[in-house]
């Protein structure tokens, strides 16, 4: 991974339910790797992603991600490190 940004990983096992939490994908491309995710909104709506699938999971109104399975689902979410000279939150350069 580059300079500039933070890769991490978040795996969900067979039938594994994560609650949505807004800052966790907060500025992050997310890549589906292998299986399938499901995402359920707050008012019960739910759509499959499969592998290879690149989401963006920031401000939607999702309830929770969800394995259907079979077997595991890897989402790896890239996100610009805060202190690269394009963020807001970066030192003042004079």
């Amino acid at each position: 991974m580059s300079t500039g940004f933070r890769r991490r990983e978040v795996v969900l096992v067979c039938g594994e339910a994560r609650p949505y939490d807004p800052a966790e994908w907060r500025d992050a491309i997310v890549w589906v790797e292998g299986g399938q995710v499901e995402l359920e909104t707050a008012d019960g709506a739910r759509r499959r992603f499969g592998h290879s699938a690149v989401l963006w999971l920031a401000g939607l109104p999702l309830h929770v991600l969800r394995n259907p399975g079979p077997g595991q689902v890897t989402l790896i979410a890239v996100r610009r490190d805060r202190t690269d000279s394009f963020s807001g939150q970066a030192p003042s350069h004079s």
